[in-house]
């Protein structure tokens, strides 16, 4: 964003007044209004920016920078993954997956089978990429078995929050990890010991318990359109599991390499290492699954080039408004960040003479309401109270704790600013309010569950 020539000069006081009538604001167009939220969230960017004091000539420049930062991470995958799940939906994979899953599993432990599953999916692969991979079985086995769709897809969409935020490598925590000095292995030990609990209690059992209360329909978005009709001999379940376990792997190849080079295993300038870390990439990892996807789901099966080609085009058109929407939610937090907020915000809670693990949760956590990232959030976080740790004598067991609070703090009350926001409530074709009481909520028990557990982990490595 082209703002370096400029300093806020406003107050802690106006630019946090500004954050929250820009928020009520949003949520006025879009609840009561009815104003379509693309269009909410680029007019309120555009009100913010102005309202504190990003010069005119930088505004355009902070907007666009914000939406095509968020649609670079986005878009690819979102796109990627729609095409995939067309695939794996009109050919049947995902009845037949379905099938097999609730055979092996029992229809009652169908939302946890399916969680469990993107827990381990959501070691290596993102959050966004996870979820779009995902859907496309959480939808059929919603349709299977019925109930609404929430029951089935809160439990793995908060799996791959969770392992998101808490466990390397996975880009927050490895940056929280570097700038304390925390041993990476011992923060994906202690982030598995704190996240698996923190998933069952928030995502599991609170999923439940919300798609009991919003029982909602399943959505076509991944589907192009009304459901189409299946091949009469559909795949074998473990050709599509194989299918879908083959991003995981080309994407864990990346990290894996990422992290021997970084500990010196491995020398991270060697072509060949360069080579497959960019065939590991989440989205070269997406595009070459949706090629084999293509021949495996599509013209090996007997179905024509133009037919495949047909399907996939369809698969486009009902995510773009997924696509743009998210986009808007970033440029809101870009603005929020340029605008000053999140640094007001963040010096106001650093200055509270707080436990430094208690000041951790709380920065990140107002960090990641004035903004919207939870990455962001994370590592910036981190800066602001690495000097507290540097004064501190703590050892790995508490330096990991700190760690997982700061990730616990950057999850909580994703709410209208958060990209992950509307990918979720688009995605499930939900409304804000109901977002808000499902979605909001489920982030913020993640982060205070995490919290506490967190906690207990720096009290019992305190006594060590």
């Amino acid at each position: 964003m082209n703002t370096d020539g400029w300093t806020q000069t406003m107050g802690a006081g106006p630019l946090l007044a500004i954050a929250a009538v820009a928020v009520a604001l949003l949520l006025f167009l879009i609840v009561k209004l009815r104003v379509h939220a693309f269009l909410a969230l680029v007019l309120v960017s555009v009100l913010t920016a102005f309202a504190t004091g990003i010069p005119s000539s930088a505004i355009v420049d902070t907007l666009t920078d914000g939406f095509g930062s968020t649609l670079a991470s986005v878009a690819l995958l979102v796109g990627l993954g729609a095409m995939l799940g067309r695939l794996v939906e009109v050919s049947g994979g995902a009845q037949a997956l379905t099938d097999a899953l609730i055979s092996r599993f029992g229809e009652k432990r169908a939302p946890l089978a399916l969680g469990v599953a993107s827990l381990v999916f959501g070691f290596p692969i993102f959050f966004d990429a996870g979820l779009v991979v995902m859907l496309p079985i959480v939808f059929t086995v919603a349709r299977r078995l019925g109930g609404g769709v929430l029951r089935y897809a809160l439990p793995v969409a908060g799996a791959f929050s969770v392992m998101h935020v808490f466990v390397p490598p996975h880009p927050g925590p490895v940056a929280a990890s570097g700038l304390l000095g925390a041993d990476p292995g011992l923060v994906i030990a202690l982030g598995l010991l704190v996240g698996i609990p923190t998933w069952y209690l928030s995502s599991y059992l609170f999923g439940l318990w919300a798609g009991k209360r919003f029982v909602l329909p399943v959505p076509d978005i991944l589907s192009g359109g009304e459901q189409a009709e299946h091949d009469e001999n559909p795949p074998k379940p473990s050709t599509v599991l194989l299918l879908l376990l083959l991003p995981l792997v080309l994407i864990f190849m990346n990290t894996g390499l990422d992290m021997a080079s970084q500990s010196g295993w491995v020398d991270g300038d060697a072509s060949w290492v360069g080579f497959l870390r960019a065939v590991g990439a989440t989205p070269i990892a997406l595009l070459i699954t949706v090629l084999v996807a293509s021949v495996v789901l599509g013209t090996a099966r007997g179905r024509s080039k133009d037919m495949v080609e047909k399907l996939l085009n369809s698969a486009l058109a009902p995510v773009c408004a997924v696509i743009l929407i998210t986009g808007a939610g970033g440029m809101f937090g870009a603005v929020l960040r340029a605008g000053g907020i999140g640094d007001a915000l963040s010096g106001a809670m650093a200055d509270l003479g707080v436990p430094v693990i208690l000041a951790a949760f709380l920065i990140a956590g107002a960090l990641r309401v004035a903004q919207g990232s939870a990455t962001v959030a994370l590592t910036t976080a981190a800066g602001i109270v690495q000097p507290l740790v540097v004064l501190g004598d703590y050892n790995g067991g508490q330096l990991a704790a700190i760690v997982l609070a700061l990730s616990a703090g950057s999850v909580i009350a994703s709410h209208v600013n958060d990209s992950g926001f509307w990918l979720v409530g688009r995605f499930l074709n939900m409304d804000v309010k109901t977002t808000l009481k499902t979605w909001t909520v489920l982030e913020t028990l993640i982060g205070v569950i995490g919290f506490a557990l967190a906690w207990a982990v720096f009290g019992v490595a305190s006594t060590v």
